[in-house]
Parts: structure tokens; C-alpha cells; sequence
């Protein structure tokens, strides 16, 4: 079964980091389009960072200049590295990736369930 999982949220005070990991499970061929979302409650589900195809690595106007995605695509894995946090960064961060499980099988996107992150002032 293919899945994405998310770990490394947490509880932090204002300015410190945290690092999300997110791991692609199961028989994949390719991970394509990587990116990292966040909810906070109320709000609608907004972009944080994401890898496109070509082109230059999306982030989301609140967090650039303190978030950095990265991938591994030796281990399967994407990355959220987020520096000098703000209560504002708040949410359920969630991962969300387009799949290919061979060559002769269509791409597909997967989401993650999600991973906490709390900013205490």
C-alpha cells in the first residue's frame, strides 16, 4: 500500500525550528511535485512550499526566507525545514505528493494525514 506519512511536529516556543520529515511508503516508481500544506483551524488548507516538475521551488509568501523543502529521492523522502517560527505558523501541516507506482501506471496524488505543529509565544 502506497502512503505518505509525516512526522517531527511538535510543541515550540517563537523563533525556534522544527524539521518535518514526510515518507513515501510501498512500491513507488516516482514521487513527483512534492509539497508541504498547512491548516490552522478556521482556515482553509494553504500552500507552504512545494517542488514543481520544472521551474523554481514554490513557498508561500508567510514563510519564505524561513522554510526550505528538500527531498532524498534515494530514501523516499521530503523534507520541511522551518526556522524562527511564529504562533502564525500554527496548523497541521500536511504532505501531499503525485506518485507513480511503475512506468505503466498512471501518477496519482497522495496526502498525508498530517502532523501537528503548535508555536507557543
Amino acid at each position: 500500500q502506497v502512503q505518505l506519512v509525516e512526522s517531527g511536529g511538535g510543541l515550540v516556543q517563537a523563533g525556534e525550528s522544527l524539521r518535518l520529515s514526510c515518507a513515501a511508503s510501498g512500491t513507488i516508481f516516482s514521487i513527483n511535485k512534492p509539497g508541504w500544506y498547512r491548516q490552522a483551524p478556521g482556515k482553509q488548507r494553504e500552500l507552504v512550499a512545494a517542488i514543481p516538475t520544472e521551474g523554481t521551488t514554490n513557498y508561500g509568501d508567510s514563510v519564505k526566507g524561513r522554510f526550505t523543502i528538500s527531498r532524498d529521492n534515494a530514501k523516499n523522502m521530503v523534507y520541511l525545514q522551518m526556522n524562527s517560527l511564529k504562533p502564525e505558523d500554527t496548523g497541521v501541516y500536511y504532505c501531499k505528493a503525485h506518485l507513480r507506482r511503475s512506468t505503466w501506471t498512471p501518477m496519482r496524488e497522495y496526502w498525508g494525514q498530517g502532523t501537528q505543529v503548535t508555536v507557543s509565544l
